[in-house]
């Protein structure tokens, strides 16, 4: 959704807090993947992680060609609701993690050759094809956030060349990395630059090459052409299947949260109190940080009335940020926080027993909110005990 969009259906429709997912844009994002798909062959999974509303699976699928999973119950939900290609990687399985993933997977990619060498006899010995790969970490950062950054100094992800270079690659079927944040397709040029260096050579006799997330290319000034180039440039070169996983791209700016003022107070500045919470609805507020953009406004004092927005937990650092509007908030006033399908729907958490936002799906070619799930008291306490 852009900036200057209007919102395309009145927020006082529907009980607050609650996450709007709109098929429309859902619709746009997968039709940009799919051109990407035609031109290069690539096979594109969807990053659970980032976006696993599953309601819309059918729609995703329709493009998609599968999906990766950060755990079992991410590769169960992959192989139960999406029902194509099941990719799993993590910093480390535990034994019983590959004894379930095995039966879902169908490529595993480890984080260490300590860890294939531990469980290769568990995933040959499965009785139905896996592929795996390991994780390279080609030492050249591109992230701009430390605590996204795969590529920083002590990271614990991916292998670097001077433990690969030595190591037996018999039973790998590819290698992957993940080096990008929301990011543009010069980035991975020049990550795949770097990582041509050291573990080019390996590539040739293997299968398949997986470049991981963070590509941004449903974004507006994403350079999909470059991306193009790219992905075909690997292709020929090393005749492997060129996978992304992309979280964002699928869901970039196809949500909402919806939020109401519950109260106005004043300390060193005027303070709206909402329904929602940065610590329990939007954790990234506070981890990235960033700031949500919200429909209507503008940044501090670049509008009349200026107020800090705070959740309803008790955490002080609670605070969504600082924001400026035409007109003086008043209890009861609806907020639309933009592009809130991506990580925050995955991270939301039930501190203090505050309550999961409501999830509805918006068809716009119908005007229809489908009330998909609500929460409440059970799902605080299932939790617990």
């Amino acid at each position: 959704m852009e900036r200057n969009d209007p919102l395309k259906f009145d927020p006082e429709r529907v009980e607050t807090p609650c996450f709007v997912v709109d098929m429309d844009c859902l619709r746009h994002n997968l039709s940009i993947l799919s051109q990407v798909k035609d031109k290069t062959g690539c096979r594109i999974l969807l990053a659970l992680k980032c976006f696993a509303m599953f309601r819309v699976f059918p729609l995703i699928s329709e493009t998609l060609d599968g999906i990766c999973a950060s755990s079992p119950d991410e590769a169960r939900l992959g192989r139960e609701e999406f029902r194509k290609e099941v990719h799993a990687f993590a910093a480390a399985y535990s034994e019983k993690d590959v004894k379930e993933l095995v039966t879902l997977c169908d490529h595993m990619v480890f984080n260490s050759f300590n860890q294939w060498r531990r469980f290769r006899s568990l995933v040959e010995g499965a009785g139905r094809a896996i592929d795996c790969g390991i994780r390279v970490n080609p030492e050249h950062s591109e992230g701009t956030v430390p605590i996204y950054d795969p590529c920083s100094p002590g990271s614990r992800l991916g292998v670097r060349f001077k433990d690969f270079k030595d190591e037996d690659l018999s039973g790998i079927s590819g290698l992957h990395f993940h080096t990008l944040c929301q990011q543009n397709s010069d980035a991975l040029e020049r990550t795949f630059t770097a990582f041509e260096k050291t573990f080019g050579p390996s590539l040739h006799g293997l299968s398949y090459m997986n470049l991981g997330g963070g590509h941004h290319i449903t974004r507006q000034d994403y350079d999909i052409d470059r991306l193009v180039e790219v992905v075909n440039r690997i292709k020929d070169t090393y005749k492997v299947q060129v996978y992304l996983e992309p979280g964002e791209a699928v869901a970039l700016d196809a949500g909402v949260l919806v939020s109401t003022v519950l109260d106005i107070t004043s300390a060193d500045m005027d303070i709206a109190i909402m329904d929602t919470s940065a610590a329990t609805h939007m954790p990234d507020v506070l981890e990235m940080p960033y700031r949500p953009y919200i429909i209507g406004s503008g940044m501090p004092f670049e509008k009349p009335y200026t107020y800090r927005l705070g959740g309803l937990s008790c955490l002080s650092g609670d605070t969504i940020g600082e924001y400026s509007f035409d007109r003086p908030l008043t209890v009861g006033d609806r907020l639309v926080f933009t592009d809130m399908a991506i990580y925050s729907m995955v991270k939301t958490n039930t501190f203090n027993g505050v309550r999961l936002p409501s999830i509805y799906l918006y068809e716009p070619k119908t005007d229809t909110l489908e009330l998909v799930r609500s929460f409440g008291y059970e799902d605080f306490k299932n939790r617990l005990s």
